[in-house]
């Protein structure tokens, strides 16, 4: 006996799921039947929605979009570096980074190169003019840190560095300022520092990324920038090799953090100064991580205007559905005099909400999508760079499930108002 209870309360449970669901396709017909019977009213109440999900995809894309280029090209840039410098507490008590800790700190794991940049003014005299310069002494990793690109020549190395050569690098833009040709792997320039001048050799000529978001420019005045061995300016400044800044070039694969914690263990342990916290650091990652912030904040604010459409087009919604209701008070008059249930009615009206914003959302979707690819196309082409939208399938999902949910919630008024109709009042009316 329990068995065939059991069985019949099986196929009651079938029967009633089958029920429903012939119901929800039902109220799904009706719905679509009257979205087609008024095409022009029902295309103007989705407008909102569509208006609302495609300016929120398309804002949403196009920010990840351009966070993703520029993070693309500031790894590019400087990614892994961390910039190890003096505390003020440590040039008080004249505590600085030296040669023996540039070696050390190089010979850490994860550390693929050390560099200096002491800046310095100078001047110089060609044929084509007199010439301000920014001289910058560096050390034999420079190539590595700076991420140059060599046109001409080669940078200089451990050698020039430890003999003090009189060499130098030059970026092909400034080569054409001062001899009117970047081929000038060879010549010399006399460099005038401190009422000193010493005669360099040109023995590399660099060259930047022509495309890209981040792009050096020069104006008429502009000092000229030459990189040397921090040795060979000694001359110049008298320096002892001691340091205020060191550049480290760290695996971009580790964690940059990491590796910056063991340099600052490295130098506190050999200046024996572990509790004065005379070395502090600032990795390109936290640079990155700050810049994304913004970034994401500026792109969620805008879309969060642009999500007010949405608002807009939910309220539209509503007003369409009460419009709905009022024409079709006779119809669902007949059909609670027939024996329709309040919840009947109720899903019917919130199926036809539910499809209209659902089918706007899916419009303002595919609109999104083309609109963050128009518009990035343009961009790069305007800017001279290759910018491609961030399009996710968890921005198109939300996106989706709150076009129905705005469906949803500005059709449950009209759909418990036609529910609540006395089928007697509804049937007196014309």
């Amino acid at each position: 006996m329990k068995a065939e209870a059991a069985a019949a309360d099986s196929d009651s449970a079938a029967e009633t799921g089958r029920l429903l669901m012939s119901n929800i396709y039902e109220y799904i017909k009706m719905a679509i039947h009257n979205i087609m019977a008024n095409k022009g009213r029902s295309f103007l109440t989705m407008l909102g929605i569509i208006i609302g999900i495609a300016s929120v995809i398309a804002i949403v894309s196009i920010g990840e979009g351009t966070k993703n280029q520029m993070n693309s090209e500031i790894n590019d840039i400087g990614g892994g570096q961390i910039a190890v410098y003096c505390s003020d507490d440590a040039i008080a008590d004249q505590v600085w980074i030296e040669p023996e800790d540039i070696d050390a700190v190089r010979e850490l794991d994860g550390v693929e190169g050390v560099n200096v940049s002491d800046s310095y003014t100078g001047e110089t005299v060609t044929g084509k003019g007199d010439f301000n310069l920014t001289v910058t002494g560096e050390a034999q990793d420079a190539k590595l840190v700076d991420n140059a690109s060599v046109k001409y020549g080669s940078y200089f190395g451990q050698k020039e560095v430890e003999e003090g050569k009189n060499v130098c690098v030059i970026s092909d833009a400034d080569a054409k300022r001062l001899f009117g040709t970047d081929d000038v792997v060879g010549m010399t320039l006399d460099i005038t520092c401190y009422d000193l001048t010493k005669t360099f050799r040109i023995c590399g000529v660099t060259t930047q990324k022509e495309n890209g978001t981040f792009v050096s420019y020069t104006y008429d005045g502009m000092p000229v920038t030459i990189n040397v061995p921090y040795t060979a300016m000694d001359d110049f400044t008298g320096s002892s090799g001691e340091f205020y800044q060191i550049i480290v070039q760290a695996d971009k694969s580790l964690d940059s953090q990491a590796v910056a914690d063991k340099i600052i263990n490295l130098l506190e342990r050999r200046h024996q100064c572990a509790e004065d916290e005379y070395f502090q650091v600032q990795s390109f990652q936290d640079v990155m991580k700050s810049m994304n912030q913004m970034l994401g904040m500026v792109t969620a604010f805008i879309s969060f205007v642009a999500g007010i459409s949405l608002l807009v087009g939910g309220i539209g919604v509503m007003n369409i559905m009460l419009v709905s209701v009022t024409e079709r008070t006779r119809e669902i008059g007949i059909r609670k005099s027939l024996g329709a249930k309040t919840s009947s009615i109720m899903l019917q009206f919130l199926a036809e909400a539910a499809i209209l914003t659902i089918i706007g959302g899916l419009i303002g979707i595919v609109l999104g999508i083309a609109g963050g690819y128009g518009i990035c196309a343009v961009i790069s082409s305007s800017m001279g760079m290759t910018i491609t939208p961030g399009i996710s399938a968890g921005t198109i999902l939300a996106a989706t499930l709150f076009s129905c949910a705005v469906g949803v919630f500005f059709g449950i008024y009209p759909a418990r108002k036609a529910a609540k109709l006395s089928p007697i009042e509804a049937l007196r009316r014309n």
